[in-house]
């Protein structure tokens, strides 16, 4: 048998150290935003045409992701890369666009044509670098500088803090540019219509049973009436209105069990449980499911209303075949 070398390594101690810096880095970072935060979220709110988010290198990756997150927040955005910019891909930037550049030191060779082409085109320029006077902190119209911190790596200074810093400025911009515009939960679906993200912002009138399904009867109806709509209907249980339509109460197999004795002699308002949950049409899914799994005891229908008036219902077979969880 060969003789295997131990190393003395602790991965969780080395993991735990890289975590702390980044997250010590983090805090800086968030204690420096200030006036020039809110400039920066300004000249992106007012942006007539596109964010171009560009970088190269580490840099350049964390400049497509950012593109990517203002793009699913409702803000027309898309990466260009430093190098192929000066290849023909400045043709894509506009004047009324914004460009947001990405460079740890602010020095790479690769920015001088894309500064020049913000300048010659005034092109407002955001620039996301560790150094003010560095080539893209001077020519920047904003400079968000990030705060000095050592790389995870100290011995190699690979890129890890220093992107994770220009990651989280980006999602920060992205956050504070989506509230700046008011951009909704509703809004957020539209633009993920699939996937999990899709299904937690599907609103109760997306799912919701239409009238036409709706089991409804008069507080004078029949019991005996009663109990063939909740069977036609198929929802196990039917909601009783008034003569404008208002919702007064709904009756369930809890009712009828309550009422079992003599049930055929009474009339529908006289077995109805009154003040039943009920959910508006805009409300998420997500949170109809909630409610139903809160509710003491729990319930498994609930109707939709509008002013006080039913206007479909929803049963929780329909939140779970849409993915709702």
């Amino acid at each position: 048998m060969n003789d295997v070398t131990v190393i003395d390594f602790d991965a969780v101690a080395v993991g735990r150290r890289v975590l702390s810096i980044e997250a010590q880095a983090l805090d800086r970072l968030a204690e420096s935003l200030g006036q020039t935060f809110s400039q920066a979220v300004e000249v992106l709110y007012k942006a007539e045409g596109r964010i171009v988010c560009m970088g190269v290198g580490k840099s350049g990756h964390v400049a497509r992701k950012i593109a990517a997150t203002l793009s699913s927040t409702g803000t027309k955005a898309m990466f260009v890369h430093l190098s192929e910019a000066s290849h023909g891909d400045l043709g894509m930037i506009d004047q009324g666009d914004v460009m947001v550049v990405l460079s740890k030191s602010g020095e790479v060779r690769e920015l001088a044509d894309t500064l020049a082409y913000a300048k010659r085109f005034t092109i407002p320029l955001l620039g996301i670098t560790c150094s003010a006077r560095s080539i893209l902190g001077r020519a920047a119209d904003v400079c968000l500088l990030l705060p000095s911190a050592p790389e995870a790596t100290a011995e190699v200074s690979a890129p890890t803090t220093s992107t994770t810093l220009q990651m989280a400025l980006g999602d920060a911009l992205a956050v504070a540019l989506l509230e700046r515009k008011g951009f909704t939960a509703q809004a957020f679906r539209v633009l993920h219509p699939g996937g999990r993200i899709g299904a937690m912002l599907v609103t109760v009138a997306d799912l919701m049973h239409g009238e036409s399904e709706l089991p409804a009867v008069s507080p004078q109806t029949p019991m005996q009436e009663t109990l063939f709509v909740m069977t036609e209907k198929r929802f196990g249980c039917v909601a009783v209105c008034d003569e404008h339509r208002r919702l007064q109460g709904v009756i369930t197999d809890g009712d009828l069990r309550r009422h079992a004795e003599g049930l055929l002699t009474h009339n529908a308002g006289e077995v109805m449980t009154r003040n039943p949950k009920t959910v508006p049409p805009d409300l998420l899914a997500a949170e109809a499911l909630k409610r139903m799994n809160e509710a003491q005891p729990p319930v498994t229908v609930l109707f939709v209303v509008d002013e006080d008036r039913p206007i479909g219902i929803l049963h929780v077979h329909d939140l779970l075949r849409a993915g709702v969880m």
